[in-house]
């Protein structure tokens, strides 16, 4: 059941555009600093951990080796197999790892994209009430 809800998450990425699936999306979402997680499969090849330690080798983002064989990521990603992916939504992401089967052992990357998370809510609602103010005529709107 766990394990259903975890690649359901993956499923739910696909079809909202939050994902990249590939070494080289995944080689261009981590360079341009938009991936949040990077997701290897279990029988991934050792070439594709190297690859995939290179692309976070300053630090961001976590690299998590999930319990899913290749073909499992496939079948939930909707494609023949996937041995690494990377999320790009930080709430999608949390979802994800709070999803997986040994959830003990992620305890620090929850609390860090759950921080994440935050400082994501609080810059969405500060950026509403600043259209509403803009909206209302209380700020004049930047013209720089």
């Amino acid at each position: 059941m766990e394990n259903n809800r975890a690649l359901g998450y993956l499923g739910l990425a696909r079809r909202g555009g939050n994902i990249a699936i590939g070494e080289e999306p995944v080689g261009a979402q981590c360079r341009a600093g938009h991936a949040r997680l990077l997701i290897l499969a279990k029988d991934a090849a050792d070439n594709t951990v190297r690859r995939a330690a290179s692309f976070t080798a300053g630090g961001k983002p976590p690299v998590v080796k999930v319990p899913f064989t290749k073909d499992e990521l496939g079948d939930a990603l909707g494609c023949n197999a996937c041995a690494m992916a990377a999320l790009i939504d930080v709430a999608l992401a949390l979802a994800f790892v709070k999803a997986l089967p040994e959830q003990g052992s992620h305890t620090a990357l929850i609390e860090t994209l759950e921080k994440q998370v935050e400082r994501v809510v609080k810059r969405r609602k500060e950026e509403k009430a600043h259209r509403k103010n803009i909206r209302m005529g209380r700020k004049k709107p930047n013209r720089s």
